[in-house]
């Protein structure tokens, strides 16, 4: 790398920002976050920007509002310092799931987070499995969306799959569930999924053919509340499967979620990613992490050296095959 190139970490997940400028030789700039009395935040870039290419990383964790007004900060501190070019690494971009007006008078965050980042400052920005795909079309600047499919497909590589198939756990994600079963020569099947609260869901039927498979690799963006997990696995095991791996890009764990997953004595991992940090509370005996850093750290570089981004999945090598 150049020395032209800075990073800054938010106080959402310093340790990803870290890994990152590991991988790609840089220092983590210095930042400082305060909290006046009357508890507006301040944000001090501790570190020169003028002229730099600068990066801020911080997904939208909780607490989500606190996080994206330090990001909206950080931006806007860039700016005011003169940076050529700012990036904000997203990693985890939690607004994405307010993606359609499903209902009278309601709000589209998704859009609105967009367009507050880009007034902040943002010039680009560099994110990981939007919860919908058309969120990606919300920004009016450029976005790299990064997917941690082939890294979590990676997993099972070396295994005996013969009597596992991919489950996508609605028609939605069914895609990048296609995607991944590709990529281990196997067949997937989706949930017909019925949302009734953000914590409620109704599986009617699983879509597809689960004659002969035992095994089933559960294939999501994110894990939440995780019930919608639950109520695929009751689903799926009154078809006939009876081991369950869970594997997903965000690990959120939210809410019960912790609760209902150590209920699932038939889950025997769980993979997740670094994308958001996960506090020692909320691990399981059989949870995995994978790191996205080196992606993100990749992705960085090719920003940097006004390389192309998509070419880093088209390039990617096919496992299992």
């Amino acid at each position: 790398m150049t020395g032209d190139i800075t990073v800054f970490s938010g106080s959402a997940h310093p340790s990803f920002a870290k890994e990152m400028c590991q991988i790609l030789g840089i220092p983590l700039s210095p930042s400082r976050t305060t909290r006046f009395s009357n508890d507006c935040l301040q944000v001090q870039l501790r570190a020169n920007c003028r002229q730099r290419d600068v990066y801020l990383v911080q997904p939208l964790v909780e607490p989500v509002q606190e996080h994206l007004m330090e990001l909206l900060l950080m931006l806007d501190a860039a700016r005011g310092a003169s940076a050529a070019q700012i990036t904000a690494i997203i990693p985890h971009y939690s607004y994405a799931r307010s993606d359609k007006k499903d209902a009278p008078r309601i709000s589209i965050g998704g859009r609105l987070v967009a367009d507050m980042l880009a007034t902040a400052g943002a010039g680009r920005v560099l994110t990981m499995a939007l919860h919908a795909p058309q969120v990606h079309g919300f920004f009016s600047v450029p976005v790299d969306h990064l997917s941690a499919t082939a890294e979590l497909a990676e997993h099972f590589t070396s295994r005996d799959l013969s009597e596992s198939i991919v489950v996508s756990p609605d028609l939605g994600n069914a895609k990048v569930a296609t995607d991944f079963a590709r990529i281990l020569g196997l067949e997937v099947v989706a949930g017909s999924k019925k949302r009734i609260a953000d914590d409620k869901v109704i599986i009617e039927r699983i879509v597809g053919d689960l004659h002969g498979r035992t095994h089933a690799i559960v294939l999501d963006d994110e894990i939440a509340t995780a019930g919608s997990i639950v109520e695929l696995l009751a689903m799926l095991r009154s078809e006939g499967i009876k081991r369950f791996s869970l594997a997903c890009t965000h690990g959120l764990f939210t809410g019960p979620a912790i609760d209902r997953l150590r209920a699932e004595a038939d889950v025997e991992e769980i993979l997740i990613t670094n994308t958001v940090p996960l506090p020692v509370e909320k691990r399981l005996p059989q949870m995995e992490t994978r790191s996205v850093a080196p992606l993100f750290a990749e992705a960085v570089r090719r920003i940097h050296c006004g390389e192309s981004v998509s070419s880093l999945f088209s390039d990617e090598v096919t496992y299992g095959a």
